[in-house]
This record gives C-alpha cells, structure tokens and sequence, in this order.
C-alpha cells in the first residue's frame, strides 16, 4: 500500500485542480501506451480510484472506444483509433488525431498496437 501512495504522489497535480482532458481521456491515453496495463496503474498514473477506471473502461468499451480480450489471467485493450471525439467542439478529430496530439508520435503507439495484435496471433494459434 505504501507503494501505491508513493506512486499517487508521483502524479503533478494540476494549479486549480482541473485538466484540459476528462479522467476518461487519461485512461484511454493509457491504456493506447499500454495494452495491457492493470487498472491498478492506470488508476495511480491518472489519479483516480481503480474503481473509477473500471467505470470509465466499462464506458469505453460500451461506447465503442476500447475493446479487449483476454489473455491469460490479464485483458489486452484495442483502442478503436478510428471513432471521433464524442463532443461536437472536438469530433472533427479522431482517437488517432488526440493521441498523436499528446503522445506525439503515433508510430510508438503504433508498434504497441502490433504486440496486442500479435499476442492475438499467439493465442488463435496455440488454439490450433
């Protein structure tokens, strides 16, 4: 537990409390980072409870944003890149566009993509 709250503190807290991007963006970037992140890191790495980001991967998921399968006794995340932003000021912009936006460059976010895909290829085969 300990280690957890170091963690949290790790995290900068924004002046004045807000962010320019919702909790459910933070996760989504992380989860693109890192397909198979556990939601106990994602939820230090964005601050929030790990029930928060069970609430927002359930979110994502229903609104088509995010996928997974399972893969042992761990999920694999898709971020489906090609939806739009949901807010009417921002969906002329894709996943794709905000993550490269933020991660600044797409072919890192790209390659992680390719493991979680290959991991797919992994298990289909071995079922064979």
């Amino acid at each position: 537990m300990l280690a957890m709250e170091k963690a949290e503190s790790d995290v900068p807290s924004s002046p004045g409390g807000w962010t320019f991007l919702t909790n459910h963006a933070h996760v989504l970037l992380c989860l693109a980072g890192n397909p198979e992140a556990r939601m106990r890191d994602v939820a230090v790495r964005v601050g929030v409870t790990e029930r928060a980001v069970q609430r927002i991967v359930a979110e994502l998921e229903e609104a088509g944003y995010l996928s997974h399968v399972r893969e042992g006794r761990a999920n694999v995340y898709t971020v489906h890149e090609s939806l739009h932003l949901r807010h009417p000021v921002e969906h002329h912009c894709t996943i794709a566009e905000l993550i490269g936006m933020v991660v600044g460059d797409q072919s890192r976010i790209g390659g992680r993509r390719s493991h979680a895909r290959s991991a797919e290829v992994r298990r289909s085969s071995s079922k064979g």
